[in-house]
């Protein structure tokens, strides 16, 4: 279990998620990946089979699940990571590999095949590639949206404001610099997670229990299978 962490999700208004942030700045560091003051990308393309099991097991909050997604962060497109989301008991685990641009492609045409005799292939990929040959697994939805991230090595803690989710069922597309999106919450209304291993710092936690912190068990994934045309 030492591998799962915990993870709280909170719908709030974009006022509240500034209030938060100056509260949070003299406390947490920005993630390294992010300019200072500003968000970055990320875009998932996400995987299910041809009984759409991932989405069914998450509205009935199966308690064991799993869902493969690839995800990037435009503009730049040279980073790909095949990710294998797990959630057990209310904890959440995340394993990856690095995918390169040919790999994507033949995922995305369904040409895997080479990839079950080829001993350099990472076993997450091959385990997708099984996956989609036994339980016709395929792209269901891309999740896009901007993300600013504050870290703390207390509890090694990670709060993060997501904003702007979209739908997009445009997998042809899915290294643009820009695709065609969905807007999948109210004009105003942003998702701010929470992630941390064993403890959350009492100092933070009076944080967000105030005010408009509405806690949730949303699921970008979910909300934009919904909103999406498949």
């Amino acid at each position: 279990m030492l591998d799962y962490r915990n993870e709280k999700k909170y719908l709030c208004s974009e006022t509240a998620l500034t209030v938060l942030e100056a509260r949070l700045k003299p406390l947490m560091k920005p993630d390294p990946h992010q300019a200072p003051g500003a968000c970055y990308h990320i875009r998932s393309m996400y995987f299910d089979d041809y009984e759409n099991s991932c989405m069914m097991e998450n509205e009935a909050g199966v308690d064991a699940r799993t869902k493969f997604r690839i995800r990037i962060y435009p503009p730049d497109v040279t980073v790909i990571r095949l990710e294998l989301k797990s959630k057990l008991h209310g904890l959440t685990r995340k394993e990856s590999c690095s995918l390169n641009q040919e790999q994507l492609d033949r995922v995305l045409r369904g040409d895997t095949a080479r990839f079950l005799t080829d001993r350099d292939t990472p076993s997450k990929l091959r385990r997708l590639v099984l996956a989609m040959q036994t339980r016709l697994l395929a792209p269901k939805v891309i999740v896009d949206y901007d993300r600013t991230a504050y870290l703390l090595q207390e509890g090694n803690v990670r709060v993060t404001f997501d904003r702007n989710i979209r739908a997009c069922t445009a997998f042809d597309r899915f290294l643009d610099d820009w695709i065609p999106g969905i807007p999948v919450l109210d004009t105003g209304q942003q998702l701010l997670e929470v992630k941390y291993d064993e403890f959350l710092p009492g100092y933070l936690t009076g944080m967000f229990q105030y005010g408009s912190f509405r806690e949730t068990a949303f699921s970008k994934y979910m909300l934009c299978r919904e909103r999406s045309p498949l």
